[in-house]
Formats: structure tokens, C-alpha cells, sequence
């Protein structure tokens, strides 16, 4: 099991400076941000009333599609954080659930619904939400697909922090962001060696698990990080992270 273990957590340059694509936009500032946005026209589709007129082979190769989209999301290297300030149902609540980290407005709506429309969640829902809260609440709430508000959520641990909605409608995105602030000035290669370690650990045995993290901490060893990481708790300093 350790050999098979070494060598999937072989990664080559975990810690490579991620490169954008076209999907970075530029702030003001002239700082880098990836934006996701709603598509309008013919591109907009990703609904029920689309799926019912694909053919049943359109649908599963659908539904693969935003399986594997799912799996890329949550493998992505560095942290991520879904902003839920209206409705996540169905698909919306398992790319939410592809992340590493949930905000809600209070009044957001979330729930995997598709029993409810004869459907079962099938990008993921069905093996993350148990993962998250536990196999009886997962049943329960898919087996019924009932909704529930940011606040609920919350108080089940589905999402990490929820807030009052303000007047623009997107006060989870700005919690979200503050909450990204926070992860920002860490040691990078060890957050994502954290990540990680947490993420294929959930999915052996705690034997296992710990040498997973095993390995991922010799992987940090020899960073640059680690050395500063020690140099400015000596010198009582902020330490200044590289990513090297």
C-alpha cells in the first residue's frame, strides 16, 4: 500500500506558479482575477428543459462531461471557495460541493432536487455531499431533495460560513474573497501539499492517511518557504512566501 502511495503522490511540480488562460480578466488594479460568468445566448443552456431533448446517448455523455468537470475543479491545486448568494440546486450545489470551501448568503437556496424531477445527482452529489455531512444526512437529503437556506447549511456544515444578503446581492462573494485574503499569504506549496494530504487521506484508511501525509511533508522539506517560514519566526518578523 506505501509503494502504491509514493507513487501517486509523485506530482510533478506541485508547486509550479499557476498559468492563467483566457478566462482572466483585469481589475483596475491591473491584477489577475479569473471570473466566472453566466453565458446569455445560444451559449447559455445547462438546464432541464435542454436535457429533455437529448437523445438518452446525449444525456450520458452530458452528464460524463459535468462529472469530469466536477473532478477537475475539486483537483485543482491550489484552494477553492464557491460563493452561493442565490439559488444552488442540483448541478450548482455539486460544483459548490467541488470546492474546498463554501460562503452562503443566509438567504441563499441550496439542495440537490433531481429526485424531484426523476433524476439522480449524477456530477458528484451522490459521493461528496456524504463525504461532507455523513452518509444518514446525505441520504436524507437527497433521498427527499429538499432545499435549504444559507443559514440552514450552515448550521449542518454544509458551508463554511454564512451571511446576511446586502443590497447588491453578492455578499457571500465579497466573504469569500476576505476569506481568500486569509489563505493568501501562507506558505503556498504547503497549502497545497495541505490540500493535498486532506483530500486523498479522506479516502483510505487512517493508516494510510497518515502516510500520506508523510509523504506530503517530505515533499515541503526542502522548499525554500519552510526555511523563511523558520528564519522570521526567529527573527520575529512577517515571513515573506515565495512559492519556491
Amino acid at each position: 500500500m506505501l509503494r502504491a502511495l509514493t507513487s501517486a503522490l509523485r506530482l510533478p511540480r506541485l508547486w509550479s506558479p499557476l498559468r492563467t488562460r483566457s478566462c482572466v480578466s483585469h481589475r483596475p488594479t491591473g491584477d489577475p482575477e479569473i471570473q466566472v460568468r453566466a453565458l446569455t445566448g445560444r451559449d447559455q443552456g445547462a438546464d432541464l428543459k435542454e436535457r429533455e431533448q437529448m437523445s438518452e446517448a446525449e444525456v450520458e455523455i452530458f452528464v460524463q462531461r459535468l462529472r469530469g468537470l466536477m473532478n477537475e475543479i475539486a483537483a485543482f491545486p491550489a484552494p477553492t471557495i464557491a460563493a452561493m448568494d442565490g439559488f444552488a440546486l442540483g448541478g450548482g450545489l455539486e460544483l459548490a460541493l467541488a470546492c474546498d470551501l463554501r460562503v452562503a448568503a443566509s438567504s441563499a437556496v441550496m439542495g440537490l432536487i433531481e429526485t424531484t424531477r426523476g433524476l439522480l445527482p449524477g456530477a458528484g452529489g451522490t459521493q461528496r455531499l456524504p463525504r461532507c455531512l455523513g452518509v444518514a444526512l446525505a441520504k436524507e437529503l437527497i433521498f427527499t431533495g429538499r432545499r435549504l437556506s444559507g443559514a440552514q447549511a450552515h448550521a449542518l456544515g454544509l458551508v463554511n460560513h454564512a451571511v446576511s444578503q446586502n443590497e447588491e446581492g453578492n455578499a457571500a462573494y465579497y466573504r469569500a474573497r476576505e476569506l481568500a485574503q486569509e489563505i493568501l499569504p501562507q506558505a503556498p506549496i504547503a497549502v497545497r501539499l495541505g490540500k493535498v494530504a486532506i483530500d486523498r487521506g479522506m479516502e483510505v484508511d487512517i493508516e494510510s492517511g497518515m502516510a500520506i501525509e508523510g509523504l506530503c511533508y517530505a515533499q515541503n522539506i526542502p522548499t525554500q518557504d519552510r526555511l523563511e517560514g523558520m528564519a522570521a519566526f526567529r527573527e520575529k518578523r512577517p515571513p515573506r512566501f515565495v512559492g519556491k
